[in-house]
């Protein structure tokens, strides 16, 4: 079984316009083998305006994934039904594991400062450069707009336009408990000078782990201690103090 993670990443560039191509990097395809399943995952990544414009509308979203597919079929040398089913969780595998893949870090590297020097340019990642782009379906574009054929619907993306090197903010975790020692959420306080707006802030967090990326200028990954509600967790932007504060109540 294959499972295709639909990503949003703002380092994407959006299509220049609605006759140009759409820009999406593919990461590596990865066989996961849990207690007594073994899946395919591959993830790929679009500028987020292209997920939200096809999160609307149920034909859009169609296209969407149909030429995801056939970018993978191109890519991956990999053939496909194109019969799929959109689950109800909203990724597979883990926050860590996908950043991972897409932008190159090898998994073995476990120290996040050792993990940040060996980082790989997404240049060197999978790209989606396709061999005959007339192939795939149109995605956000009237017919009433299209002359001619269709050009490119996909773009490689350089490394050059998203390579961006990060700073490791300070932060300080604890974990709070109730007045019989029982574990109830946990706390996280992360200084970032400089940054004077919670809209400069990419926060996104699973059940075991947590990723900050700020304005280019600072990442954060954490592996969490205990397991937290997603749907509970709050965050708050202190401008004065330029620190970000993120309320995880436990499961």
């Amino acid at each position: 079984m294959l499972f295709i993670n639909l990503c949003q990443w703002k380092r994407i560039p959006a299509p220049k316009s609605l006759t140009h191509p759409v820009p999406l990097i593919v990461g590596r395809p990865e066989d996961i083998s849990e207690t007594s399943d073994t899946y395919t995952v591959i993830d790929v990544a679009y500028n987020p305006d292209i997920l939200q414009t096809a999160e609307k509308d149920q034909v859009k979203k169609d296209q969407l994934v149909k030429m995801t597919m056939k970018c993978i079929e191109e890519q991956l040398q990999f053939t496909l039904s194109h019969t799929y089913h959109i689950t109800k969780f909203r990724i597979k595998g883990s926050i860590q594991r996908t950043k991972q893949n897409l932008m190159g870090i090898q998994a073995e590297c476990t120290d996040l400062k050792e993990r940040m020097r060996k980082e790989h340019s997404l240049g060197q990642i999978r790209s989606s450069t396709v061999s005959n782009p007339d192939q795939f379906p149109q995605l956000l574009l009237p017919k009433d707009q299209v002359s001619g054929k269709a050009g490119r619907l996909i773009e490689e993306i350089s490394s050059t336009e998203i390579q961006v090197e990060m700073k490791t903010p300070v932060y300080e975790l604890k974990i709070v408990k109730d007045q019989n020692e029982k574990p109830l959420k946990i706390e996280l306080k992360v200084e970032l000078p400089g940054i004077n707006s919670v809209s400069l802030c990419d926060l996104s967090v699973s059940e075991d782990d947590l990723l900050i990326e700020v304005s280019e200028k600072y990442r954060l990954h954490l592996n969490l201690p205990e397991s937290v509600n997603i749907e509970m967790t709050t965050a708050k932007f202190i401008k004065e103090k330029s620190t970000l504060m993120i309320m995880m109540p436990l499961v």
